[in-house]
């Protein structure tokens, strides 16, 4: 699985042990998560922003957008958010610094389109 499809499967994982599994495994201790509306460290911080989106919107999935780029251990994509096959009511932008082991130390959102 990609670093993509284990992110985008972390931020649809709504049992909250499971959540915190999968956050366990792809981000680092002190992983930071900074975007508009959070800007938290660590596994629960970032356990806790995923189910308040979910609580934001519920019932709405996200998926990989178009965008994938990598370098050294670095990583851009776009993600989407909205009702399953359907138009993507939120568009995200991450960037992702990885660590030496392949997790996820930092990562930095910006919202491309959210709803007015």
């Amino acid at each position: 699985m990609t670093l993509i499809e284990r992110y985008v499967a972390a931020w649809n994982e709504t049992d909250a042990d499971a959540r915190a599994k999968a956050v366990a495994e792809l981000w680092t201790e002190d992983a930071t998560y900074t975007d508009p509306l959070a800007d938290v460290t660590g596994h629960e911080g970032i356990a806790a922003v995923i189910a308040g989106a979910q609580g934001m919107f519920p019932g709405m999935v996200f998926s990989a957008g178009e965008v994938y780029d990598a370098h050294r251990d670095l990583a851009r994509f776009t993600w989407h958010l909205g009702p399953e096959g359907e138009e993507p009511v939120v568009v995200g932008f991450d960037v992702v610094k990885l660590a030496e082991d392949g997790r996820i130390r930092q990562v930095f959102g910006f919202l491309d389109k959210v709803p007015s």
